[in-house]
């Protein structure tokens, strides 16, 4: 199928069957769809709508921002999840309010430079914001092009992944470019999806070299599998006499970074000795709770929350930058990661 049968058909079935009515597509400014096309790596559309809605109402510019504490970007990210986007959103958003006049250029090389913006989601941002001819290559346009050109291999290895940015580069058309773009990851997202694709739907069924093959679910080649290693941790329900529970932030990388959570001992420590060492702290042990499993994409995380008491003054951890004494009855809404905000929950219903 030639490049000009392709990118009609596209757009045909856009026209007829597009989905027009997402939020960013309501006044696509740069940075509105910024926003949206970080939210959406690794996150469905319909997971992202109310936080994208919640966080453009808070943040309606690139300066209001670039202004904000970090802090207040977290929380309005908690629960959605690949912390570092929220991070990398921020710091992209400082510097182009310092060294671009809190705009943001419609230029792929700069785009490319700012934290957290790769080869795809510049492209995207240029194409749908300012109808730019930019390829994109998102995971469903990975899968779309792996079937339709029925391109073997994995698409992080380096050689597939050249081979679908070259017919990524070859049927994006020259006009109408921002619809093609919201077309081709409709139509992966929609119709070519990963398991029982909708072919009998699809415009480019009659030329795609996997539903003539009939092995539409052999492309793309899956990542070769491997078992998830598991990693355990102690998280501290440190309480004080008034009920209040300390919380530390997480260091600003790895993961839930930036934000609160308990803090963690080692599971092979004494934790009153810990907490004596660690905090300044005297408490009194209560007992653990049942192990947590929360999974990330690359390990399981076992949590054994721990249940203390401190004996002594708790002003031995004063508030600021790195602890804070938290009312589990008035929650403040600061950043915590999922499992942290179920403990938070328990806590607060057994106080």
């Amino acid at each position: 199928m030639n490049p000009e049968t392709f990118g009609q058909r596209v757009l045909e079935w856009f026209d007829a069957h597009g989905r027009k009515r997402l939020p960013w597509k309501e006044n696509p400014t740069p940075y509105r769809v910024w926003v949206s096309e970080i939210m959406l790596q690794q996150t469905q559309v319909a997971t992202v709508i109310p936080y994208y809605e919640r966080f453009v109402a808070r943040f309606p510019d690139l300066r209001a921002l670039a202004d904000a504490e970090l802090d207040e970007v977290l929380r309005l990210w908690a629960g959605l999840g690949y912390y570092a986007r929220a991070r990398h959103l921020h710091q992209a958003a400082r510097i182009l309010r310092d060294r671009h006049d809190g705009e943001m250029p419609l230029d792929l090389a700069i785009l490319r430079d700012l934290p957290g913006i790769g080869r795809s989601t510049a492209g995207a941002i240029l194409a749908l914001a300012a109808d730019q001819r930019q390829p994109i290559l998102d995971g469903n346009v990975k899968r779309l092009l792996a079937r339709f050109a029925a391109v073997e291999g994995w698409p992080g290895q380096s050689r597939v992944l050249a081979a679908l940015w070259n017919l990524a580069e070859r049927y994006t058309p020259g006009s109408r470019v921002a619809d093609y773009t919201q077309a081709i990851m409709d139509l992966g997202a929609l119709i070519c999806t990963p398991r029982r694709p909708r072919c009998g739907a699809c415009p480019l069924a009659d030329g795609c070299a996997a539903h003539a093959l009939g092995r539409e679910s052999a492309y793309p080649t899956p990542k070769p599998r491997r078992g998830l290693p598991v990693r355990a941790t102690r998280m501290l329900l440190l309480r004080a006499a008034d009920g209040q529970v300390l919380l530390e932030r997480r260091p600003p990388v790895g993961i839930w970074g930036g934000l609160w959570s308990f803090p963690e001992c080692p599971p092979e420590v004494d934790v009153a000795d810990w907490c004596r060492e660690q905090l300044g702290l005297a408490v009194a042990v209560e007992g653990s709770w049942g192990v947590m499993r929360h999974s990330f994409s690359h390990f399981h995380l076992d949590i054994t929350p721990v249940s203390a008491v401190v004996t002594g003054s708790a002003g031995a951890v004063m508030a600021g930058e790195r602890f804070v004494w938290y009312n589990t009855r008035e929650p403040d809404g600061r950043g915590v990661a999922a499992p942290v905000r179920r403990l938070l929950e328990t806590l607060a219903s057994e106080w």
